[in-house]
């Protein structure tokens, strides 16, 4: 079987129940506080924001939770997604490793996105939601939001980053297919977009902006509710179909993986391949988990590990996670997915005891990988994954140079057939490298909340 290059499942073979790390957590997960009384918050508390089956979820102790039939039917478009063996990447870095990579480019929308935009969308309707916000940065939560409320007869409107509005118009465009609304914030359409304008006219806007503008929108409506596409639990539970999926190919492809890498962001795709083998790690297996960040967004790796809100304006709850500071805004890098000042309290709690590793690269080596798995591969990796190329390919060639034989596995989140235009500035040298802002998030640091 370690001959194959592709590795499927049957449609019987897809998970029926997501993974919920939660049950297995050494300590548990410290509380998220109210953004006014710093209290521990109750369902109630974000009952204007997101159905209360979603809320059951983010807080549940349930190690296994039933995917809905009807999830489970629109997720057959395209699970099982299928996992391959690098091959002709492993003979280009002429490395002893053996690399594999799950690609959920597959899904209609191009990326892993839709694992969680179709339950959020299903469990809105059955709760008489007529209507969602979201914000997105590169666009492909933005993109499978839109794909999911389509298919569930809900509107969608979208606040898209002002400079990946600008940077990727094709995916603005695939989310108007679908019937979204989508606006480049900040706008002046709400009072938080408002007021960043006022501060700052040429704003490229950040996921923290736009998270506010979204949440601001739907808590002044009662028939609209809020759908995020990373960073909270039920999102990243979700996205552990990823795992589960990866698991059984590793059986049938004859190997386990020493080294599992994922781009981070907010976390959704990341803990999506990660969490089911981090159960493994948990009981006894000796295995590496590494998180990989940009270079100019670095929260895990130069982030504090602190009480800070998940969006700029401040209308979210207090989550404790690794934080640039809510005002701070990066720098307009390609990978817009992972443009987010904070990392999941889950993944950072996970940090925090030690149980990841995480790297950033600057985007240059980014893209220079990217173009490298494509030459040996033929799939345009989207600029977010492209990180987690980079850092599999330094991994396969310090075992070239070490002469060891790990196998490893990442997730290839997205294709980056929208991302043409980030290609062609790198083809023509006109890729700036940011460097880390030190100065700016110091200042932003300097803006945390107090939890007495």
């Amino acid at each position: 079987m370690a001959e194959y290059t592709t590795f499927v499942l049957e449609e019987k073979e897809m998970p029926t129940a997501w993974y919920n790390i939660q049950a297995d957590l050494p300590e548990p997960v410290p509380a998220t506080l109210h953004p006014g009384t710093h209290q521990p918050i109750g369902p109630a508390d974000l009952a204007p924001l997101f159905p209360m089956e979603l809320i059951k979820q983010e807080v549940s102790q349930e190690r296994y939770i039933e995917i809905p039939e009807e999830v489970q039917e629109i997720y057959r478009l395209w699970r099982p997604s299928p996992l391959y063996r690098a091959k002709r990447l492993e003979k280009l870095l002429d490395t002893p490793a053996k690399i594999f990579f799950k690609y959920e480019g597959v899904s209609p929308a191009g990326s892993h996105k839709p694992n969680t935009s179709v339950p959020q969308a299903y469990y809105n309707k059955m709760e008489g939601v007529k209507r969602l916000t979201t914000e997105t940065g590169a666009g492909q939560w933005g993109i499978s939001l839109a794909m999911a409320c389509q298919m569930f007869g809900l509107e969608c409107l979208v606040y898209m980053v002002k400079v990946s509005y600008q940077q990727k118009p094709y995916r603005r465009s695939l989310m108007e297919v679908f019937g979204a609304k989508v606006l480049a914030s900040p706008t002046d359409t709400t009072q938080s977009g408002r007021n960043i304008l006022a501060s700052d006219p040429n704003s490229p806007g950040s996921l923290g902006i736009a998270i506010s503008e979204a949440v601001e929108d739907a808590v002044q409506r009662e028939d609209t509710k809020y759908a995020l596409g990373s960073v909270l639990n039920h999102v990243l539970l979700h996205q552990t179909v990823i795992g589960q999926e990866a698991k059984l190919q590793m059986e049938k492809a004859g190997f386990y993986p020493d080294v599992i890498i994922g781009c981070a962001g907010g976390g959704s795709n990341f803990a999506g391949i990660a969490f089911p083998f981090i159960k493994d790690k948990f009981e006894g297996k000796n295995i590496r988990i590494v998180a990989v960040e940009p270079a100019a967004c670095p929260s895990l790796t130069k982030g504090i590990y602190t009480y800070d809100f998940g969006d700029t304006a401040q209308l979210t709850p207090l989550v404790k996670m690794y934080t640039l500071g809510h005002d701070f805004v990066p720098e307009g890098i390609h990978a817009g997915g992972l443009r987010y000042h904070g990392m999941s309290p889950l993944i950072s709690h996970l940090y925090h005891l030690g149980v990841l590793e995480a790297v950033a690269y600057p985007q240059n080596p980014v893209f220079e990988a990217a173009v490298t798995f494509t030459h040996a591969q033929g799939i345009l990796p989207a600029p977010e994954p492209s990180h987690a190329i980079r850092a599999a390919m330094d991994e396969a060639l310090r075992c070239r140079e070490s002469g060891e034989s790990k196998t490893i596995l990442f997730n290839l989140s997205g294709h980056g057939h929208f991302d043409l235009a980030a290609y062609e500035n790198y083809l023509g040298s006109n890729l700036p490298d940011f460097v880390y802002p030190e100065e700016r998030v110091k200042e932003a640091l300097a803006h945390l909340p107090v939890i007495a």
